[in-house]
């Protein structure tokens, strides 16, 4: 790629909420109190939509939808999604503040990538109202970025259209693609990038993807952890990813290698 001018960063699991767990604990909420028990791969796997269309994704998996005609007698509706989108606001919302501390080398990274010049932009799938919280709380605990945009402020076409991600080019005035760097923990992070055309990183530590704290994570055994490592970066180079990182201590080596 060209000289790196602009990183965009995600939020949930890649800079701040380590395991990405906030939204995870609001969804199985959620359809709990519908009456269903979602696994947690089938709420991670839309991981990064617009939390709507999370949940309508949900709703068509085959086994949510089976058991939601068994309870209910008929197909879910968009009326349904949103009620159930009303109510993962109202349990979300509760929590975010909980679940706003950057993680580990963030910090590092953040004041590294300053120094070099380079601006930091973000993207997410929260709303603009979950994002006043987010991003105050992260900002008490050192991590800022220069901008952020929210599906709000493309008309709702979060990912995995790449229109966020032209806001904040729009907003730092980067002229072309390939001095853009998008870095996520999910496979919609990935399709943002790509159908951006901006060199995309998938990050594994922390990740949603992984799905663990960071307890869990290294308590591990080594052999279980590195297959779950290889899992996950297998997974973000078939949705598209250019690259993956360990943690975020690897970017700014990386950028500096495939910069030219």
């Amino acid at each position: 790629m060209k000289k790196c001018e602009l990183v965009i960063f995600d939020w949930a699991g890649t800079t701040v909420d380590y395991g990405c767990f906030a939204p995870v604990q609001a969804f199985v909420e959620v359809f709990k109190h519908f009456g269903i028990a979602p696994t947690m791969d089938e709420v991670r796997k839309p991981m990064g939509m617009l939390k709507r269309d999370h949940i309508k994704t949900m709703l068509a998996m085959p086994r949510i939808q089976a058991l939601w005609l068994e309870k209910y007698g008929k197909a879910s509706g968009e009326s349904d999604i949103d009620e159930m989108y009303r109510l993962f606001e109202e349990k979300l919302m509760s929590i975010l503040t909980d679940f706003s501390s950057p993680k580990p080398y963030v910090l590092e990274t953040a004041a590294k990538l300053r120094e070099k010049g380079i601006s930091i932009g973000s993207t997410t799938g929260y709303t603009d109202e979950m994002m006043a919280i987010v991003t105050k709380k992260a900002e008490e605990l050192g991590y800022a970025p220069d901008a952020w945009f929210s599906p709000n402020s493309v008309n709702n076409m979060g990912r995995p259209y790449p229109y966020m991600i032209y806001r904040n080019m729009e907003q730092f005035r980067v002229h072309a693609a390939d001095h853009v760097v998008k870095v996520g923990d999910t496979v919609s992070d990935i399709r943002e990038g790509r159908n951006a055309g901006v060199y995309t990183i998938g990050i594994i530590e922390g990740s949603s993807e992984i799905g663990l704290t960071q307890e869990e994570y290294h308590s591990l055994p080594l052999s279980h952890r590195a297959s779950l490592i290889q899992k996950v970066k297998t997974r973000y180079l078939e949705a598209g990813a250019d690259a993956v990182i360990m943690n975020m201590s690897g970017l700014i080596p990386l950028l500096e290698a495939v910069s030219e």
